[in-house]
């Protein structure tokens, strides 16, 4: 039989909003999974791709196997799958596995549903490159900071009471509507708040960017001062103001929550919910698709008119935002991040220094694993040979395989297992 369990090596993004050389987690698992990566001190490092994407294919790293990538690999044994994921996804892995190191914001986005991923692809193509939808999952490796969902109106509000600049971009009819609309009619609050964001978004360049100078001169003169300026969000909106100078996107901080998230603890994002990423390193998972309806904070395409066609205009408090994981009732050592979408899941491992022999369970999912941290050989029937597994190594595990690890490490391991629970 050949292996059905390997490891591979995975392809690093270098986009201009990552972090740099070895602050970046990415640059650090890179270097620390393959002795011989050059890390470049003044690059980015910002993604790490863990599985069969065609602009970042895993290769796989061993010489027994005659497929270079694990793409090629799945696409030549799709048993490996597992017999419901092969079936529901038609013979491809379900799901792109990375960690991110952030270090500028990403763009205000959204991913839309399966049905106007549909539309969008068959209009543009050029920009929407597939018909799939494109939910994601992160979960903090350091603090994480970004920008998710709307926020509740009574924040929203206060902003456009103390944030003039913002007001005379959005109108004062608009403005007002905003107001008066009441928590009980919660369809006339959506209805209002799509009307303030879709005049934001519109507003005319010039106009726009003289009133955002005109905001971020009167901020920075306030905080001279030494006064008080988190009535008007100043200290993001410098940061963001500083990173996309005159850009739009500065302006979309009064309506969208900003969640901080602690190692561990994970952000989910449905379709069209608006966010943007703002500082940090995470692990996530995604629906395989590229479909990013994009609207500022960036230099790339924008689609401001099917964003804001497509959100969804309920406000929530931040704290809603963050996904509880549950503890698995199988294995104390897991905690299972499950999200209401069948394309994926992530398991996190916490094996403690105590334990020295630890299963790694087959499940009826392929899987990919990533150890952040601890060290151990690894063995399993499916496996060429033991493997060497410490930081920044990543496993490709085949459905209904297990892997015994041996745990040399004093501080215990931690692990991300990434896979689909149909």
């Amino acid at each position: 039989f050949p292996p059905a369990v390997f490891p591979l090596s995975c392809v690093v993004q270098n986009y201009s909003w990552g972090k740099v050389g070895l602050e970046s987690e990415v640059a650090k698992l890179v270097a620390s999974g393959d002795p011989l990566a050059q890390i470049q001190p003044d690059r980015p490092y910002a993604e790490l791709w863990m599985g069969t994407h065609p602009r970042g294919d895993a290769l796989i790293r061993d010489n027994r196997i005659p497929q270079k990538t694990l793409g090629q690999w799945i696409a030549d044994n799709p048993a490996c799958l597992g017999a419901k994921v092969k079936d529901t996804f038609q013979g491809h892995l379900p799901f792109l596995f990375k960690v991110l190191s952030v270090n500028t914001a990403l763009s205000v986005q959204a991913h839309p549903n399966k049905e106007l991923a549909e539309k969008l692809h068959a209009q543009f193509p050029e920009h929407y490159p597939d018909a799939n939808h494109k939910p994601e999952m992160a979960i903090a490796l350091t603090p994480f900071e970004g920008m998710c969902g709307f926020r509740p109106v009574e924040e929203i509000v206060s902003f456009l009471q103390n944030v003039p600049e913002l007001r005379a971009l959005i109108g004062e009819v608009a403005a007002e509507q905003l107001e008066r609309s009441g928590s009980d009619d919660p369809r006339g609050v959506s209805a209002a708040l799509r009307v303030c964001f879709t005049r934001l978004m519109k507003s005319e360049k010039k106009f726009f960017v003289d009133q955002l100078n005109m905001l971020v001169k009167r901020i920075s003169q306030e905080v001279a001062e030494g006064k008080d300026t988190s009535g008007s969000n100043g200290d993001l909106l410098l940061r963001l103001h500083s990173q996309y100078p005159g850009d739009i996107g500065c302006f979309t901080i009064y309506f969208l929550n900003l969640v901080r998230l602690e190692p561990g603890e994970a952000l989910f994002l449905g379709a069209n919910e608006p966010h943007a990423y703002l500082q940090g390193d995470c692990v996530e998972i995604m629906a395989c698709s590229d479909n990013t309806v994009r609207a500022g904070l960036t230099p790339k395409f924008i689609d401001v008119l099917t964003l804001c066609e497509m959100l969804n205009y309920t406000p929530a408090p931040s704290s809603s935002k963050i996904f509880p994981p549950a503890q698995s009732q199988l294995d104390p050592h897991v905690c299972l991040y499950d999200p209401p979408v069948p394309d994926f899941t992530i398991m996190r491992i916490e094996i403690p220094a105590s334990i020295k022999l630890y299963l790694i369970s087959a499940m009826d999912s392929a899987s990919i694993l990533l150890v952040i941290q601890g060290t151990a050989v690894g063995t399993s029937t499916a496996a060429a040979s033991e493997m060497s597994l410490h930081r920044g190594s990543v496993l490709f595990i085949s459905a209904n395989e297990s892997i015994s690890l041996h745990l040399s490490s004093p501080d215990g391991m931690l692990l991300f297992r990434a896979c689909c629970l149909l």
